[in-house]
């Protein structure tokens, strides 16, 4: 999937649809600490999302930001985010409540 705006939109329109659906999504996810902006940048084609954070991987503050990016992107409150694994490594799996 491309990076393109209207994309990302698609996407998280459809994960809201399915975290409502089913009451709750669990999700594979790319960190990429220290960038310059926080955002869901890309789907990537095995359907991991890349959400670039502007902490640095340290005291867990790359991983609440992150939290903070997907609870923004999918529309529910940050509590609601949490990593479940991964928590030292780029690659994480995050669960997201309704």
């Amino acid at each position: 999937m491309s990076d393109s705006p209207g994309n990302l939109a698609e996407h998280a329109t459809e994960l809201r649809r399915k975290l409502t659906r089913e009451g709750g999504l669990v999700l594979d996810i790319k960190a990429v600490p220290r960038s310059r902006t926080a955002e869901v940048s890309d789907v990537m084609a095995n359907g991991v999302l890349k959400v670039k954070v502007t902490a640095a991987p340290e005291k867990g503050r790359a991983n609440e930001e992150i939290c903070a990016v997907l609870a923004e992107y999918l529309g529910v409150a940050k509590r609601n985010v949490e990593v479940i694994h991964g928590h030292t490594t780029p690659q994480k799996r995050v669960r997201i409540t309704p």
